[in-house]
């Protein structure tokens, strides 16, 4: 349940949103000065990164990214999950703040932006319409409401002038991220901003995610694992995306369930994530967990928010499928050149540091042939990996940023691992991954 103290405005206009960064700069500033200033006064002689990432710091960067909404917000979660391996771990922990809750609207601000939706009489539609949200995050958020016939629904409702931001706020977060130090210069992120900010106008872009959620809920048909709410098209605006509201807690309370209940659960989020790279060609690409929620009673996976769905790329399918196809048939020198042509692994960056990339497929691999269920619970070989991977990680002549659609892609892969190893679950994911073996990979 969103917190009704942590109703604020959202900035709208431009002028305004911009201002908003520019204390937000000054803010660091003032605080790089105080912090400098004391410790020159106690003998020290501190570099400049470790004033720019002081606690104080980080809380101004997440609070007013977090007022802000819209890509300002989300471009910050999008960061600390899809590039923390290529980012300073100190970056990584302030964006990691924005994954909470956003800050939600007021309720006047809100009725302004559902009378423009619906009408002034819009309350007429409705038996109730609960006004403070359910959830509130970076394009919108979510109330309850029944209908006069019984049907209980979830309304996502955007933040108004959020649409119109998102170019501002994208160029606004990664000049702040330049300036201040926070991102390496060596990262060549312009291909990045640029599809961040088409993502984020098709996350804005409820039609569409409407027509997802149609989509979507197709594919998964009668499969007993999930459920994806019915979407309510008479209801639905360019700013409004009404849904049945469909019952589920929040997916960590499974981390208290049995093994073989966390178990079954993992392997279908698992399942899920196979099918979309390789049966459907359709993968949303958002692994917030959020956007998952469990049902004890039934056993099944509540799948939520669909404006991250995005085709993937035939070329990203078939790279996936050889390296992982390589990886199960235990050949070093064929996954090497899979990770190379998926864009997973730069060619520069195999050949400069060729034992320690060898050292790290070896792990890998013997990770995935360890007799008995993959344990996601079991984690020591992500620091051994990482532990090779550091020489090579501070050669930043060698630094890769892989392929737009990859990135996306493994963003959903990375979350996906992340919230089974948050589950401490135990699948058979090489089989999982043989039955795909012989898979006719999609085109888009």
């Amino acid at each position: 349940m969103a917190d009704d103290r942590r109703g604020r405005a959202v900035p709208s206009g431009r002028l305004s949103r911009f201002g908003r960064f520019g204390r937000l700069a000054g803010g660091v500033a003032g605080g790089v000065l105080a912090e400098g200033t004391r410790r020159l006064a106690s003998g020290e002689r501190p570099r400049m990164g470790d004033l720019l990432l002081t606690p104080a710091n980080a809380a101004r960067v997440a609070d007013q990214l977090s007022h802000l909404r819209g890509a300002a917000m989300k471009l910050g979660q999008m960061i600390s999950m899809d590039a923390g391996e290529l980012l300073p771990p100190e970056l990584t922990q302030i964006l990691a703040r924005l994954r909470d809750n956003a800050h939600h609207m007021p309720p006047a601000q809100l009725e302004r932006v559902l009378a423009a939706e619906w009408g002034r009489d819009w309350r007429r539609r409705f038996r109730h319409f609960q006004a403070h949200p359910i959830a509130a995050a970076s394009i919108g958020q979510v109330h309850r409401a029944e209908l006069p016939d019984g049907r209980v629904l979830a309304i996502k409702v955007q933040y108004p002038g959020i649409a119109g931001s998102i170019d501002a706020d994208v160029d606004n977060v990664a000049t702040l991220l330049r300036v201040s130090g926070l991102l390496p210069r060596e990262i060549d992120i312009a291909p990045l901003l640029t599809e961040a900010k088409r993502q984020l106008h098709d996350e804005a872009d409820y039609g569409r995610e409407l027509a997802m959620l149609e989509r979507y809920r197709a594919l998964i048909g009668d499969d007993p694992a999930y459920v994806v709410p019915d979407a309510v098209r008479e209801l639905s605006t360019g700013q409004v995306l009404a849904m049945e509201y469909v019952p589920g807690a929040p997916i960590e309370v499974l981390e208290a369930e049995p093994q073989a209940v966390r178990d079954r659960a993992a392997s279908a989020l698992i399942a899920l994530v196979l099918r979309e790279m390789f049966d459907w060609g359709l993968m949303q690409t958002d692994p917030n967990f959020a956007n998952y929620r469990w049902q004890a009673e039934t056993g099944r996976l509540v799948l939520l928010d669909f404006g991250a769905a995005r085709p993937v790329g035939r070329a990203t399918s078939a790279g996936y499928h050889r390296l992982l196809m390589t990886a199960l048939d235990n050949d070093r020198q064929r996954v090497r050149e899979a990770a190379i042509a998926a864009g997973f692994l730069g060619k520069e960056a195999a050949e400069r540091h060729s034992d320690i990339v060898d050292r790290m497929i070896d792990v890998i691999v013997a990770e995935l042939h360890r007799p008995g269920p993959f344990d996601f619970g079991d984690r020591s070989f992500v620091s051994v990996v990482r532990e090779q991977a550091t020489p090579m990680a501070r050669d930043r002549q060698t630094w890769h940023v892989p392929p737009i659609d990859t990135l996306f892609a493994q963003r959903k892969v990375s979350g996906t691992a992340l919230l089974c190893a948050r589950l401490k679950a135990q699948v058979p994911l090489r089989q999982m991954i043989e039955s795909y073996r012989a898979a006719a990979i999609p085109t888009e």
